[in-house]
Order: structure tokens, then sequence, then C-alpha cells
């Protein structure tokens, strides 16, 4: 959509093709239903925040950046709203709204779009290294002097997220690289062995993590998670995800979770001589309501082999001492990521190197041009990936201009 605007604001005359029913599906899950529109963050934030091929956004970064899509959709008559880290929202906290903006500026600018018309393939003509059109799925043939493939990637693919771009760009000869989900849930087991499903619902804020494959730290991030039936998720993990998806072909990694990171281990050791002091003819199990929340009592009192049942006042310096050990690192272990069906994004696609950054055209194919989640970049959470999508697209849609020049 950001892509047949510019291109049609730019002059050309544009028709979008959509596979789905609707415009904008993917859009209408993004940020819980909310859409998570960008980042309100300066340049070096965003680009602290981009995962791969950071360098290959500078140019359409540049040229369309977060506050230029804030201008856009607020011009527009979509009120928006700034909160914590940045984040981007509609003050409706309506996704459908975006869509709704988009979709009238389309109307303006005079795009014309086609709904339930999937494309089968690129018209190429090999001899001329040239795109001159689409092939639609019914067998009518396109023509056209420009062809942008802003087909997604492959997550979630209920939104119409098939990889059909990707088959498309290795049929025309482009370098697809390894895809894999990303920003996903984490597959996962407890430090002994025994299954996430027993913390099932469990959300913890203002934690910090270390993901690690034995002593080499691969990565480290403070703030919300959330235990799930089959593993882990929140925040922290799916950022977490992005980063460490290649290390996870290699094997299980471990997920050191800090439960109190504001407390040194001298002030956690006192708080737990408090508590214990305080709670000296009480069980264990209920002292340490004061510490923990309640699905996580009967769990950390196993990890630390201490019975349920103990006084305040039995408690060894040693037993305290590993409850303090397993309070400033509970063990998570991490077996895999889940699939695509629950990823947020994709990492991987069509090589960067085979584009031109500044319009987002193809070296190999002339007319042809690929913008957003198929292209070999990715972010983490927070509007970057909605921005990188706007970013790019916008730059496809107004290469027609700049060849013109």
């Amino acid at each position: 959509m950001m892509a047949a605007i510019a291109a049609a604001e730019s002059g050309e005359k544009v028709v979008l093709y959509e596979k789905n029913e609707k415009l904008g599906k993917k859009v209408y899950i993004t940020g819980k239903g909310r859409c998570n529109v960008t980042n309100a963050g300066d340049r070096n934030d965003f680009f602290d925040h981009v995962v791969t091929n950071a360098r290959f956004l500078y140019s359409s970064f540049g040229k369309w950046n977060n506050w230029d899509m804030y201008d856009f959709l607020s011009g527009r008559g979509l009120p928006l709203k700034v909160e914590r880290g940045n984040r981007v929202f509609p003050e409706s906290d309506r996704a459908s709204d975006v869509t709704r903006t988009l979709q009238r500026a389309m109307e303006q600018a005079g795009v014309v779009w086609h709904l339930n018309t999937p494309v089968k393939s690129l018209l190429l003509e090999e001899s001329l290294c040239r795109c001159r059109g689409v092939l639609l799925s019914g067998g009518r043939e396109v023509e056209a002097d420009r062809v942008i493939v802003a087909t997604g990637g492959l997550s979630y693919p209920s939104t119409g997220s098939t990889g059909d771009g990707y088959r498309w760009a290795r049929d025309a000869g482009f370098t697809v690289t390894e895809l894999r989900p990303a920003l996903v849930p984490f597959d996962a087991v407890l430090g002994d062995g025994s299954s996430c499903k027993e913390l099932q619902g469990l959300a913890l804020k203002n934690v910090g993590i270390r993901i690690c494959r034995g002593e080499k730290l691969l990565t480290s991030d403070f703030g919300e998670m959330l235990f799930t039936h089959f593993g882990v998720s929140g925040p922290v993990i799916l950022t977490a995800s992005s980063l460490v998806t290649k290390e996870l072909r290699q094997g299980e990694l471990a997920l050191h979770i800090d439960l109190k990171p504001a407390l040194t281990e001298e002030q956690l050791d006192a708080r737990l001589l408090r508590e214990l002091t305080a709670g000296s003819s009480k069980q264990m199990r209920n002292i340490l309501g004061t510490l923990f929340p309640s699905s996580l009592i009967p769990v950390m009192l196993r990890l630390t082999g201490i019975p349920p049942e103990k006084r305040g006042r039995e408690i060894t310096r040693e037993e305290r001492r590993t409850l303090l050990t397993r309070t400033k690192d509970f063990p998570v272990r991490i077996l895999g990521n889940r699939s695509f069906r629950e990823a947020i994004i994709t990492q991987g696609g069509v090589s960067v190197k085979e584009l031109q950054p500044g319009t987002m055209e193809s070296k190999k194919v002339s007319g042809l041009y690929f913008a957003g989640e198929i292209l070999d970049v990715d972010a983490c959470t927070g509007g970057y990936n909605l921005q990188i999508a706007w970013s790019t697209g916008h730059a496809a849609g107004c290469a027609g201009t700049v060849k013109r020049k």
C-alpha cells in the first residue's frame, strides 16, 4: 500500500493486486490488533534496533523516516500516540484505522486495486533482463513498466504470507538467504527438565535475561517475559529470538533469568535474612510469598531443594545462598524456536546485495523492485519492522520519478 501510494503520488498509473479478500490483512494483527505503526526514537535508535543489514536502509530511511510516517498518518486524520519505548499507536488502539487511512490515501492518489487476485508469476524478458509485468493466477498477463513485489515473508501464513515472492525471486535468478522465524517464542523446559506448563500464564516484569551457550554470552536484555504451556515468550524473549535463532541450529541454549535485577547479591541476601527472621515460625512456602508470585514458589523450592514445610528459623546459610543464586539465576533450557505460524517476522530474504538501496530496484532485472519483509532486513520489536516496510515501500514507489529525472 505504501509503495502504491508513493508511486501514484509521483504521477504513475498504479494497479495493486491483492491475493486476500481485504487490504492490509497483516496490519490487522500487528501490535495485538492495535498496530505499532512506527517508533518515535531518533535515527541512531532506529538503526541500533535493526538486526540484519542496517546499512542497506540508510538511503530509504533517510528519504522516508519514522517522523515522515507519523506526519503522513496524522496529516490524513489518524491521531497517534507515543507509548512506553517510543512505540507509536493510533489513539483509537485499532489497527483497522491504519488500514483505512492507507486505503483512503490510495483512493485519493488514484490507485486501482483488485482483491482476491493472486499473482502466479513475474513476466520476464530474459534477453533484455527486464520484468515486463505479471501473470495472474487466472491466466491473464498484465503488462507494466515497473513491478514492485511486496508480498511479505513466511510469518503468519494465514494472512497470505506464504512465500510467493521468494519463489518469484529465485525463478528470476535472485539469491534468497536462509529463511528463519524471528521475533518468535521459544520451546523450553525449566532447568530441571520439567515442563514450563506449571508456570503457564506467569508474566514477569522488570526481569533481566541472559542467553548463553556454555560460558559464551549471546545476548542480554531487561524487561517483560511470559511463561507459556510450551516455553517462554514476551517482549525480551521475542527480541532475543532474532539474535540467537542461528545459534539454536547447533542445539539448545541456556536462558538465565534474574528475578530481582534491581538488587545486588548483597542487598538480596539482606532481604532474604529479613524475610526469614520475620517469618521464623512460618513455613517456607508462605515466607516466599513476599518475594515471588504464588505459581513460582513451588518451582523455586523444588529447584533449591528446600522442603516447602521447613520453617524460616530452620533455613541454613547454604540453603539461603542457594535461594539467592536461584533468584538471581533462574534456569531455563531453550530447546528451539516456534514455527512461522507464530513468528512476527521472517529473518532472511532477497539478498540486499542484488538491489539498489535508494530505489529497491534489482541490479539484475530492470523494472523489478522488492520492498518490505521479503528483503533480507529485520529488526527488533517496537515498530521498527513496520517502519522498514514503510521506508522501503516508499523508496520503491518513488523510483519511477528518480528514473525520469
